[in-house]
């Protein structure tokens, strides 16, 4: 098997991991329109991926970096997943929760088509353009990577890892490695870094599991609305 097939192989991969990835919320949002209400639950996981999805799109269309198909096909879907999650979030949401979500959105759509027009009209090679919304798609992709570390904190303090899922953490883990081989069939630096990244977080969060799961109280019932850090 050529070097091609292998990496589109790792790709479908990829998709697959990732796909399970962005549909994990779903017991969120089951649970939401169950209560009419997104009690305590935060957007911005959600918001924040869409944001994310829309800009590794782009990266990924052919003026832009050739050759990245399942960039495309992968983040397209999660583009698709956060658009529904959001909609029910804005459904079930207060007028002034719905208010903030508009703003954001909003800014959301300026700031990638902001992105879009300053790349294709400023820049004319697939490599400077790459290396513009590659840059991009790191800085947004350790912001994501970095966010559970509310969670870890909390693990570390509490001594209990009954709030950070164990599914999710090697999920991520397999995910980050996938796309980090991936990278490295054909090097790709804006792919390999944040995976790398995500990688490390992974561990650590595994790591902390393997660490704490002995201390931690399963029977304790109370409800700790840990979506926003959890699912990010």
């Amino acid at each position: 098997m050529d070097t091609d097939h292998l990496r589109t192989l790792v790709g479908v991969l990829g998709n697959i991991i990732s796909g399970i990835l962005f549909l994990s919320p779903i017991p969120t949002f089951l649970r939401i329109i169950k209560a009419k209400s997104v009690q305590a639950y935060k957007p911005d996981p959600y918001v924040a991926t869409l944001l994310n999805c829309s800009v590794w799109m782009f990266y990924g269309l052919p003026i832009v970096h050739p050759d990245s198909l399942l960039i495309i096909t992968i983040n397209g879907a999660g583009f698709i997943i956060e658009a529904v999650f959001i909609t029910i979030f804005f459904t079930y949401s207060t007028w002034g929760g719905r208010k903030k979500l508009l703003m954001v959105l909003i800014f959301e759509v300026i700031f990638v088509a902001g992105v879009v027009v300053v790349t294709l009209m400023c820049f004319h090679t697939y490599e400077s353009r790459s290396m513009v919304v590659g840059l991009i798609c790191i800085v947004f992709n350790i912001l994501m990577y970095a966010s559970p570390l509310t969670v870890m904190r909390m693990v570390i303090k509490t001594k209990s890892v009954k709030y950070m899922p164990f599914p999710l953490a090697l999920a991520s883990f397999a995910n980050s490695i996938v796309w980090c081989g991936y990278a490295l069939l054909k090097f790709d630096p804006y792919i390999l870094v944040p995976n790398a990244l995500g990688s490390i977080s992974s561990i650590i969060q595994l790591v902390l599991y393997a660490t704490y799961y002995s201390t931690t109280n399963w029977d304790d019932d109370d409800e700790i609305q840990m979506s926003g850090s959890s699912k990010a």
